[in-house]
C-alpha cells in the first residue's frame, strides 16, 4: 500500500514568551484537524515541542498536496486565532504570508513529508527540534547512515552494506532549491566538509542505494529567507524509516547521546548542546537549551500505532544532565568567541545595525 507520510509545524504563539504553546492553541488546532480530516487523511497526530506545535499526518495524496497542506496552514490560522485572543506571545510568528498558495514550502511552516510503498511491518521515527536550526540533524545523520562507530549495521548488514545516498541542499541559496547528491561510502570526506556548516548546508533527504527507496526527510526552511530579517530560530522537524534495509531505531538515535552543540538558544544567536527532551518538553533555560524529541511509531495500512516517547527512559536522564552541564560551560562565554553564532547568522539582527554605524567613527592610522 502506498501512503504520504507528511509533518508540518509551525510556531504560531506561546504562554510567557517562547516556552510552550497554551493548551486552547494545541485544541484548536487538533480539533480543527479532527472536523476536516475525513475524506482526506487516514491517521493524525498532533502535538509540540517547546513553542512549536507539529501536525504529523497520514494519507494518500503524495507528497506536496494542496488539499493536505492547505488543511495544516487552516488549522494553524485556527490555532493563531485563539493565540491571538490569550494574548500569547508571537501569535502567528510562523505564518509568513497572508494567503495560502497551495503548498506551505515558502510560507514560514517547517515540512517534512516521503510518500513510500509500505512494508508488512512500517516503523518508522518522527523527531522535533526547537530552538535551533535545519542543519542540527546533520551530524546524527551522518553518524546513523555513514559511520559504522554509530551504525555497525553498515558492517553488519548486506543491504546496509551498499551504502546510503545523501541530498544536501545549500540553504542559503534563495533563487530555487540548489542541491547535490553525494555518495556514502564514496564521497564520505566530501558529505563531510559540507555538513560541518550547518547553517548553509542541509541534509534535505537520505535513500537507500540498494533499494532507492527512501529512508529520511527533513523540513530545510531558513525562516529568515522568507521574511528578510530574524522572526526566531528554523526549528526543524524530520522523518526516518528505520529497520530492515534501513538502520535499526537504536543506531539512529544514538548519536544525540553526544548532546552536539548546534545554533539556537535565546534570540537564535547562541552555539549550544542539543538536549534530547521528552514528548511535548516545554522550553526551560536561557530560552532554551535547544532540544529534540524523538516519537516512535509503527503504521499500518496508514493507520498510525503509538507514539513511543524514545527519550523517556532512565538511560537519557543522563544525557539531559550531560546536555545542561555543557550548556551551563559555553553560556559562561557570554558573548565571547564561539559561544555566539558567527556574524554572518547574526545580519538580520540589531547587532548588524550597530557594527553599520560604528564603522563610520572608525579612522585609519597614518
Amino acid at each position: 500500500m502506498k501512503i504520504t507520510i507528511s509533518a508540518i509545524k509551525a510556531d504560531i504563539g506561546a504562554i510567557a514568551g517562547h516556552i510552550c504553546p497554551s493548551p486552547g492553541v494545541v485544541n484548536a488546532v487538533s480539533e480543527f484537524v479532527k472536523k476536516n480530516a475525513k475524506n482526506l487523511l487516514i491517521d493524525y497526530y498532533v502535538g509540540y515541542c517547546g513553542d512549536d506545535i507539529h501536525i504529523l499526518m497520514t494519507h494518500q495524496r503524495g507528497v506536496g498536496n494542496k488539499e493536505i497542506h492547505g488543511l495544516a496552514w487552516e488549522a494553524f490560522k485556527a490555532g493563531t486565532a485563539v493565540a491571538k485572543a490569550e494574548g500569547l506571545y508571537g501569535a502567528g510568528q510562523d505564518l509568513l504570508k497572508d494567503s495560502f498558495s497551495g503548498n506551505v514550502r515558502g510560507l514560514g511552516p517547517g515540512v517534512a513529508e516521503m510518500e513510500i510503498e509500505e512494508r508488512p511491518a512500517e516503523p518508522f521515527l518522527f523527531f522535533a527540534a526547537d530552538k535551533t536550526e535545519p542543519g542540527a540533524f546533520n551530524l546524527p545523520l551522518y553518524l546513523a547512515f555513514a559511520d559504522p562507530m554509530y551504525s555497525p549495521g553498515l558492517m553488519l548488514s548486506s543491504t546496509l552494506a551498499a551504502g546510503f545516498s545523501f541530498t544536501i541542499m545549500d540553504v542559503n541559496y534563495t533563487e530555487g532549491d540548489r542541491v547535490i547528491t553525494l555518495n556514502a561510502p564514496e564521497d564520505l570526506y566530501d558529505i563531510a566538509a559540507l555538513l560541518r556548516d550547518n547553517h548553509r548546508f542541509v541534509i534535505e533527504s537520505i535513500r537507500s542505494r540498494k533499494t532507492g527507496e527512501i529512508a529520511v526527510v527533513c523540513s530545510t526552511t531558513r525562516l529568515h529567507n522568507i521574511a528578510g530579517k530574524y522572526v526566531g530560530k528554523d526549528d526543524p522537524v524530520m522523518l526516518v524509516r528505520v529497520q530492515s534495509q534501513f538502520p535499526a531505531t537504536g543506531e539512529v538515535v544514538a548519536p544525540f547521546e553526544i548532546a552536539h552543540y548546534v545554533a539556537g538558544d535565546c534570540r537564535g544567536s547562541h552555539n549550544v548542546p542539543l538536549m534530547p527532551v521528552k514528548r511535548n518538553s516545554t522550553i526551560g533555560y536561557f530560552d532554551g537549551p535547544a532540544m529534540v524529541q524523538c516519537l516512535g511509531f509503527s503504521v499500518k495500512d496508514g493507520k498510525l500505532i503509538g507514539p513511543v516517547d524514545i527519550f523517556d527512559h532512565p538511560y537519557w536522564d543522563w544525557v539531559r544532565e550531560k546536555a545542561a552541564q555543557k550548556t551551563s560551560e559555553i553560556r559562561r562565554q557570554g558573548f565571547s568567541g564561539p559561544a555566539m553564532v558567527g556574524m554572518e547568522e547574526l545580519e538580520y539582527g540589531g547587532i548588524a545595525e550597530r557594527l553599520h554605524k560604528l564603522e563610520e567613527k572608525f579612522s585609519v592610522r597614518k
